[in-house]
């Protein structure tokens, strides 16, 4: 597998209603996007102080979805959000066994590793890049990234692996950083890029990062824009990534996620109807009252909101932009949290395929 920087690797938890838009994508969308796809933390049930689910029984749908909603298309998979101390039932590692799961079925998944992961995670990782032959992917924080010593922590790493780097694909992760301000941040990320070790050889580059809020509690009621800090950042790092005739990296984003997992207590929490709306350098975010005291009829207003504002890019630009316009018509039906989860990863990763391929096309890039 290898791409160029016109491709978008966007970070997904593969919990229901990001399948479900995943799998209602143009095929044309479809070909340009690779997702790093998190198998999702386990949930914890506060009434009982327990997991809602043992390990075996979260992880054995997780492959049986990947092939279902992403076929056999070329994906990233990590398991950094399960704990790493945790075995199946049998004493296998989940890193195990879930890719021996993705491998019967098919699945062209690439194993994630980071600097700082567990021996036994490195160890189940080595054995399953020596049986698939597909690679890995190395997925590197700002913080490592930025490190005097990187270039011998993946050494090390990749040795241990059996690795070259022209085997490995790299992801730098910002996280959900403070990008203010963003023209001082992006040459901070520009001055990281341009010393990384090996920039050339790697089989694909990638980075990733994200301004979305970490609750839509930070969110006030009504309407309202809120930059795209990420994508800013990368059209400037472009910039300065061309004229000092660097190697340009692939964007990717954590969609309409921040990447910190909220265990919230459902008891308690009254989680507010919202659409999010991904526009040119924004997300328009339309908010109501909590959906528990005043239902899931309030988004059909809320659909009319968007439709009439200047963000909206039509019923015809993505499966989540014609649910919403039907939504607000009163011919489609009002879903649940999910659907709304659905309506705007789908239309999102729409929006940023057409941003790349928009903004290379303007720049003359090949």
């Amino acid at each position: 597998m290898k791409y160029d920087h016109r491709h978008y690797v966007p970070v997904l938890r593969w919990k229901r209603g990001e399948y479900l838009a995943v799998s209602q994508l143009s095929s044309t969308a479809k070909d340009c996007i690779t997702p790093l796809i998190e198998v999702p933390e386990i949930g914890f049930d506060f009434e009982t102080n327990n997991l809602v689910k043992s390990l075996d029984e979260h992880l054995s749908p997780f492959a049986m979805r990947v092939k279902k909603y992403w076929q056999t298309r070329t994906c990233f998979v990590d398991l950094n959000l399960i704990d790493p101390s945790t075995l199946m039932d049998n004493g296998e590692h989940p890193v195990s066994f879930t890719f021996a799961q993705l491998r019967s079925l098919n699945c062209k998944a690439i194993p994630v590793i980071g600097i700082k992961r567990s021996p036994s995670y490195q160890t189940a990782v080595q054995k399953v890049v020596s049986q698939d032959k597909s690679g890995l992917c190395l997925r590197v924080s700002i913080e490592d990234a930025a490190q005097s010593n990187i270039r011998a922590l993946i050494d090390v790493l990749l040795q241990k692996i059996g690795l070259g780097i022209s085997d490995c694909d790299l992801v730098i992760d910002l996280g959900a950083p403070n990008f203010d301000p963003v023209d001082g941040f992006t040459i901070i990320v520009g001055d990281i890029l341009k010393t990384f070790p090996y920039l050339l050889k790697w089989r694909t580059l990638a980075i990733i990062g994200t301004s979305f809020p970490p609750s839509m509690a930070e969110v006030t009621f009504g309407s309202g824009a809120i930059p795209r800090f990420e994508w800013l950042l990368y059209k400037k790092l472009v910039a300065i990534l061309k004229r000092a005739k660097i190697r340009l990296p692939s964007f990717g984003d954590y969609v309409i996620n921040h990447p910190d997992v909220l265990q919230v207590d459902m008891r308690i929490v009254k989680p507010s109807a919202t659409v999010r709306y991904a526009s040119d350098d924004a997300w328009l975010i339309i908010k109501g009252p909590n959906v528990r005291d005043n239902g899931f009829g309030q988004y059909r207003s809320l659909c009319k909101a968007v439709t009439k504002s200047r963000y909206f890019l039509g019923s015809k630009f993505s499966a989540g932009s014609e649910y919403i316009a039907n939504c607000a018509a009163g011919i489609s039906k009002t879903g649940n949290l999910s659907t709304w989860r659905k309506v705007g990863t789908n239309h999102h990763l729409e929006k940023v395929v057409r941003d790349i391929s928009s903004f290379y096309g303007f720049s003359g890039n090949p």
